[in-house]
C-alpha cells in the first residue's frame, strides 16, 4: 500500500512508485518539431539521443534505430491529427528496479505530442527582455550538455523570470560565464563576430545551435566563433538571440538598460526556412 495525496491505496494504482525517471531523474529526452509529416533534423536528434543514453549507461535495444524512432513519432502525430505542424517529445527512462544502483539498464520510452500554430519559423515582433539568473549555476561537465529530466535550474529560473516580469533568463556556469538561456542556446553579435559559448562551458549541445552555426558561416563578412562569453560582454553586444528547435530563433530586445537590433537573427530565420524547404 502507498499514501497518495492523503489516501491509502494499492501501490499498483500508481505507476510512478517505481519509475526511475520520476524517482531519480534517470531519463533523457528529445523534443522534435514536425512539419508536413516530416521530423526536422531527425538525424541530429537521433544521434544526440543515442549519445545521451550511452553517457548514462542505458542499454540501447537492437531495434531502436533512427527509422524505428521516426516511425513511432509519426505514427503518434498521425493518430492525433497533428501531422501538419506539431512538437513531440520522446522520454527514454531506465526500467524499474534498484535504488541509485539500477537493477538493470534496460529502457522504456514515452512519446507525446501537441499542436503548433506555424508551419515555418518566424520571429515575433515584440519586446523580449532577459536578465541573469544567479541563484544557481550550471556546472561545466558532460552531463550539462545532454538533455536529462533533471531540469530544476530551468524550472526555478523560469519561476524567477515570471516573478520579475522577464521573458527569459540567462544562465551562468560555475566560472560565472554565460552558458545559455532557460529555453535554448544563446548567440551574441559583437561587431562582425557572432559568438556562442562552446559546449565545454556547460551549455546544451543544441540541435538548432548546430544549424545556426552552419548557416551563419554562409553570411558574408560574418565571423562565427565558439568562445567564452562574460556577462560584461552582453551590454556591449549589437544583437543577442536564443535558439531552439521549436521556436527557431528568438531575438532578445532588452537586457537591463541595453536594447538590441535583430538584423542577423531575421536573416538567419529566412535562411533556416529556405534550408528546410529545400530539404
Amino acid at each position: 500500500m502507498i499514501n497518495f495525496n492523503g489516501t491509502i491505496v494499492s501501490k499498483h494504482t500508481n505507476i510512478l512508485t517505481q519509475n526511475r525517471g520520476f524517482l531519480y531523474g534517470d531519463a533523457v529526452f528529445e523534443t522534435v518539431k514536425i512539419i508536413s509529416n516530416k521530423i526536422l533534423f531527425l538525424e541530429d536528434h537521433y544521434f544526440r539521443l543515442m549519445s545521451s543514453m550511452r553517457v548514462i549507461r542505458m542499454e540501447i535495444p537492437m531495434n531502436f534505430t533512427m527509422e524505428y524512432l521516426e516511425e513511432q513519432i509519426l505514427s503518434l502525430v498521425k493518430n492525433n491529427s497533428l501531422s501538419d505542424s506539431s512538437r513531440a517529445r520522446i522520454t527514454v527512462y531506465r526500467n524499474d528496479g534498484g535504488y541509485y544502483l539500477p537493477s538493470n539498464n534496460s529502457i522504456s520510452f514515452l512519446i507525446h505530442s501537441i499542436a503548433l500554430e506555424n508551419t515555418s519559423y518566424c520571429i515575433e515582433q515584440r519586446e523580449y527582455e532577459v536578465d541573469l539568473y544567479k541563484d544557481f549555476y550550471v556546472t561545466k561537465q558532460l552531463l550539462s550538455s545532454i538533455k536529462t529530466t533533471n531540469k530544476i535550474i530551468n524550472i526555478t529560473g523560469s519561476i524567477y523570470a515570471h516573478e520579475n516580469g522577464l521573458d527569459n533568463c540567462i544562465l551562468l556556469n560555475d566560472s560565472k560565464n554565460v552558458v545559455e538561456a532557460l529555453q535554448g542556446n544563446i548567440f551574441m553579435l559583437l561587431g562582425n563576430r557572432l559568438i556562442t559559448p562552446p559546449v565545454s562551458e556547460g551549455c546544451l549541445n543544441g540541435v538548432m545551435r548546430k544549424q545556426i552555426l552552419v548557416l551563419a558561416k554562409k553570411i558574408n563578412q560574418l565571423e562565427v566563433v565558439e568562445e567564452t562569453i562574460s556577462p560584461f560582454d552582453l551590454q556591449k553586444a549589437d544583437e543577442l538571440f536564443i535558439t531552439n528547435v521549436i521556436a527557431g530563433i528568438q531575438p532578445i530586445t532588452k537586457y537591463r538598460k541595453k536594447t538590441f537590433t535583430s538584423n542577423v537573427a531575421n536573416q538567419l530565420v529566412q535562411m533556416l526556412n529556405e534550408m528546410i524547404r529545400l530539404n
